[in-house]
């Protein structure tokens, strides 16, 4: 009973972290209807909050700013490869689909966890997993063109991709933890990221729609609401949260990010949730629970 209480705040922050990452659809669309391109909202996004996890690094730990040159690839890997790859996908998705479906897609992180670990880390590819990959898969072909949402193979193969980047920080972002603390890995993570994102935003482009707006000073704080309310603060409560909850709970709880974007999608955007497509985020959530349950087991043995 005392454990389950200690646990309760990581729990809670972790929701917390989930929720408010359940509503990125909101800003990126706010943010398209000023004439920003998916790339460029992604480069207004990561150079704010890379500006602010640098303030945060600099006040708890000056020390945390210095990495070893080997480590620079990885680095780049965990900005370029994952960050800025799986949020530019994401937020195309989002203009390219519903958003219960590009939330599904991003969701299938797991999966692509599950098939890079196989192969960087040898783990055995068993049962279970096997079962996890055609629930998966099943729910994709659901969600997309046969669950009625219109969905072309450019958008699924690009939802796809949101969930291959995602899964790939998991997988990196294990090997820079052994090396460094998250606040370190966080902020470099991002500081890599917006510089990759400014060298393909068309930064002139970018400029020229801000002063272009009816109203250029009301984007200013939509841009701060977007860079703590998407990336900020979640990052931050989920890494706070993952000290007392493990990671694969952590997982599991955090598959509710998907279920607040469908709730916003029918609520704000007013978004038609089939019965088809509604099997289909049923079935890939059970894979995402099914390799999640895995892991906690072998876990409990170790």
């Amino acid at each position: 009973m005392d454990r389950k209480n200690k646990n309760a705040p990581g729990i809670v922050l972790i929701v917390v972290a989930a929720v408010f990452w359940g509503t990125m659809g909101i800003f990126v669309r706010k943010l398209s209807e000023y004439g920003f391109g998916s790339i460029q909202i992604v480069t207004i996004r990561l150079t704010l909050a890379a500006l602010v996890f640098s303030v945060i690094l600099l006040i708890k730990d000056r020390s945390g700013f210095k990495i070893s040159p080997k480590d620079i690839p990885l680095f780049l890997g965990l900005g370029f490869g994952s960050i800025l790859f799986f949020t530019v996908c994401y937020f195309s998705a989002i203009n390219m689909m519903s958003l219960s479906t590009a939330a599904i897609l991003l969701y299938t992180s797991p999966i692509w966890i599950m098939l890079m670990s196989v192969i960087l880390f040898h783990e055995k590819l068993n049962g279970r997993k096997i079962a996890a990959l055609i629930l998966a898969f099943a729910g994709c072909v659901l969600v997309s063109g046969i669950s009625g949402n219109g969905i072309t193979l450019t958008g699924l193969l690009v939802g796809l991709g949101s969930g291959f980047g995602y899964g790939l920080y998991s997988i990196l972002g294990t090997i820079a933890l052994r090396r460094y603390s998250p606040f370190t890995v966080t902020t470099y993570t991002f500081l890599f990221a917006s510089a990759g994102a400014w060298i393909i935003c068309r930064p002139a482009d970018m400029i020229s729609k801000f002063f272009a707006a009816e109203h250029p000073l009301t984007l200013i704080p939509i841009c701060i609401l977007t860079a703590f309310i998407t990336a900020v603060i979640p990052f931050l409560t989920y890494t706070l949260g993952l000290k007392s909850v493990e990671a694969s709970k952590a997982g599991i709880i955090a598959t509710i990010e998907p279920l607040v974007a469908t709730l916003i999608g029918i609520v704000v955007f007013s978004e038609p949730l089939t019965v088809m497509s509604g099997c289909g985020i049923v079935l890939i959530l059970s894979a995402v629970i099914l390799l999640n349950l895995k892991q906690k087991k072998k876990e409990g043995k170790s």
